[in-house]
C-alpha cells in the first residue's frame, strides 16, 4: 500500500488474458471423467460437456454465429445454460442474458437495444409463449430450441411428458426454430475464431435497474477470466476436481454466472443444478449429494437454515457459504455457522465488475465487512462533493474500483460509461468504509441515502438495527416524502415463523439503537417483502408505492 489516499489494493496479481470457453477446454483435459453436471437425477461428465459445447459452437457457427453477433439466453438454468453459454463464445458471439421472467415488452426491449440476432431458449410455455410474440413481429433470424425432457433421466422425462404436458409448448418445426438436436447434429468440431480476450465482448449484462434504466454492461473475456482467477486465488482451500457446487442462484445472474457456472468449471467442480427454488427439492438435493460450496443470498441461506434446523440435521459438509447480493444480518449468519460449523464469506460486487470486488477470506473473516479486495484490485474511497479527492482510510465516501474484472463500458451509452469512470476507476454508487486492516464496509446506496432536513440517513444502519429485534425475519427501509423534513426513514419488515411484534415494541427496541433523526417515521410489519429474481431484497417497488400514496394524497 502506498499510502491512506491511494487506496487499498489487494496482494500482485497476474493473469494470462485468455477467451472464456478455455475454462471449459482447461476443465475437460484436466477433469474428463469427474461429474460435471447433475440436472434432477441426470448426469454429465466433464468430457460430455465439452463434446456438446464443442458440436453447439459448430451449429453457431453454420448458422452465421462469429464475432459481433449478439446472441441471446433466455434460460433457466439447466445443462444448456453452460453448453450455450459456452458455444456462443466459442463460435466468436456475444452472450446477452435473459431474465425468462422477463415480460414480453422487456425481453423486447433489451434484445432490441443490444442487436440480438439469435435467441436461444427453453420449450417451456411460459417461455416460448413470449418468444413467440416477438417471432411474430420478426426480432429474431433464428431461435434455438432446447428440449426440457432431452435434459431429465429417462423416467422423469416420460413422467413430464404424462403429468406435465400443459407446461411444454408445441413449437413449430420451421424457420426460424431449430432445436438443440438439429444444432449439434453437423460437424463435432467448430472453426477456431481469434479472440482477442482484452477487446472481444464476450457478455453483454444488464444492471439491476434498482436506480435508473438498466443497461448492457459490456464485460471482456478478460474480464471473466480474470475474476474467476481472482476468486481462485483468494480462496486457495479449494480443491479443484474435489468439490460440489449447489446451482440454485440463477446463471443469468451475474452472481451464479461467475461464481456458480464459471468458478465451478475452473474448478472441475460438480454442480447441482435446479431450474427453480424448490426448498423442499432444493433440501433432499442437499442432504443427498453433500455439496461443499454453497454460494448464496441472504434470503436463501435463512431459508436453508430454517430447512436444516427443522429437520435437526446439520449442514456439516458445507466447507464454503459464499454470500453476496445484499447484507446478510449478524445474527442470520450465526444460525447458519452453528448448523454448518463453516463460516459465511460474504463478499460485494455488480454487474459492471464480472461481479466480484471483495471476500471474506476463509479464516479471517471480520464481522460486518465484505472483506478484502480480490488480488489485483484497487478499491479507492472517493469525496461523495468532489469524487477527484481519494479519502483517507476510516472516511466514508464513494467506493470505486479499478481491476482487470471492470467492464469496457456501457452498450451504446457513451455518456453514462464517462459518467462512472472517475481517473479511470469506476465509480460504484456505494458508499462504504475502509478499515486500517484494507476490509470493506458498505454503508448505503448513494442514491437510497435519506435526506431528513439535511441530515443524512443510511437505510442499511436502520435495517441492521432492526435486524437485531429477534422477532424481525427481514427489514426494508427506504425515504418517504415528509412535509417537514423532505424525507423521513420508513421501516418494512416481516417477522419469523410464530414470532410475535407490533410496531411499537419494534419502535421502543430500536430507540436504543437509533438516533432520533434515524428512527422509522413509520414502522410497518408485513407478510412479505418485495424480493429480485435472485431473492434480492428489493426496495424499487416500496419506493413507487409510497410515492403513489403521497401522490393520491
Amino acid at each position: 500500500m502506498d499510502g491512506p489516499a491511494a487506496g487499498w489494493t489487494a496482494a500482485s496479481f497476474e493473469f494470462t488474458a485468455r477467451p472464456a470457453f478455455a475454462l471449459v477446454d482447461d476443465a475437460v483435459r484436466r477433469f474428463p471423467n469427474h461429474p460435471a453436471v447433475d440436472f434432477l437425477g441426470r448426469r454429465w461428465n466433464w468430457r460430455e460437456i465439452g463434446a456438446l459445447v464443442d458440436r453447439a459452437a459448430a451449429g453457431l457457427q453454420a448458422l452465421g454465429v462469429g464475432k459481433g453477433v449478439k446472441v441471446g439466453l433466455c434460460l433457466p438454468n439447466t445443462p444448456y445454460s453452460i453448453i450455450m453459454y459456452h458455444a456462443i463464445l466459442k463460435a466468436g458471439g456475444t452472450v446477452v442474458n435473459f431474465n425468462p421472467l422477463y415480460t414480453t415488452i422487456e425481453i423486447e426491449k433489451q434484445a432490441t437495444e443490444t442487436a440480438v440476432s439469435v435467441m436461444v431458449t427453453l420449450d417451456i410455455a411460459m417461455i416460448q409463449r413470449k418468444i413467440a410474440e416477438l417471432v411474430a413481429k420478426q426480432c429474431f433470424a433464428k431461435v434455438i430450441v432446447c428440449g426440457m425432457t432431452g435434459a431429465l433421466p429417462a423416467a422423469k422425462a416420460v413422467l413430464f411428458r404424462l403429468l406435465k404436458s400443459r407446461d411444454l409448448a408445441k413449437v413449430p418445426d420451421a424457420h426460424p426454430y431449430i432445436s438443440f438436436a438439429r444444432l449439434i447434429a453437423g460437424m463435432a468440431q467448430p472453426k477456431a475464431v481469434d479472440i482477442d480476450p482484452m477487446r472481444d465482448i464476450a457478455v453483454m449484462q444488464f444492471t439491476g435497474g434498482t436506480t435508473g434504466v438498466p443497461k448492457a454492461a459490456m464485460l471482456s473475456h478478460a474480464n471473466i477470466t480474470a475474476n474467476v482467477e481472482q476468486i481462485m486465488a483468494a480462496g486457495q482451500q479449494f480443491r479443484p476436481g474435489q468439490e460440489r457446487i449447489i446451482g440454485v442462484l440463477p446463471f443469468f445472474h451475474v452472481f451464479a454466472m461467475t461464481g456458480v457456472m464459471n468458478l465451478g468449471i475452473a474448478l472441475g467442480a460438480e454442480m447441482i443444478l435446479f431450474p427453480r427454488m424448490d426448498l423442499k427439492q432444493l433440501m433432499k438435493a442437499i442432504f443427498r449429494y453433500r455439496p461443499t460450496i454453497l454460494p448464496a443470498v441472504p434470503t436463501l441461506v435463512t431459508a436453508v437454515t430454517d430447512a436444516a434446523e427443522a429437520a435437526a440435521r446439520p449442514l456439516d459438509f458445507i466447507k464454503f457459504c459464499v454470500c453476496g447480493g445484499a447484507a446478510i444480518s449478524v445474527e442470520s449468519a450465526a444460525r447458519f455457522e452453528r448448523v454448518s460449523h463453516s463460516q459465511i464469506l460474504e463478499g460485494y460486487g455488480l454487474s459492471e465488475t464480472a461481479p466480484v470486488v471483495t471476500l471474506n477470506p476463509p479464516g479471517a473473516v471480520k464481522a460486518g465487512s465484505v472483506g478484502l479486495p480480490l488480488p489485483g484490485t484497487i478499491v479507492e474511497i472517493r469525496d461523495l462533493g468532489d469524487p477527484a479527492i481519494i479519502l483517507p482510510q476510516g472516511e466514508r465516501g464513494e467506493i470505486c474500483i479499478r481491476g482487470p474484472q471492470v467492464m469496457l463500458g456501457y452498450y451504446k451509452h457513451a455518456a453514462e460509461t464517462a459518467n462512472v469512470f472517475v481517473d479511470g476507476a469506476f465509480r460504484t454508487g456505494d458508499i462504504g468504509i475502509l478499515d486500517a486492516d484494507g476490509y470493506l464496509f458498505i454503508v448505503d446506496r448513494i442514491k437510497d441515502m435519506i435526506n431528513c432536513g439535511g441530515y443524512k440517513v443510511y437505510p442499511r444502519v436502520i435495517e441492521e438495527a432492526a435486524y437485531l429485534f429477534p422477532a424481525v425475519q427481514e427489514a426494508i427501509a427506504i425515504g418517504v416524502p415528509d412535509a417537514y423534513r423532505g424525507q423521513s426513514a420508513k421501516l418494512f419488515v416481516t417477522l419469523r415463523p410464530d414470532a410475535a411484534a407490533t410496531p411499537e415494541s419494534i419502535r421502543r427496541f430500536l430507540g436504543d439503537h437509533l438516533s432520533k433523526i434515524e428512527m422509522p417515521r413509520e414502522i410497518e410489519i408485513r407478510d412479505s417483502l418485495p424480493k429480485t429474481t435472485v431473492g434480492k431484497l428489493s426496495k424499487k417497488e416500496l419506493v413507487a408505492e409510497e410515492l403513489a400514496k403521497a401522490s393520491g394524497a
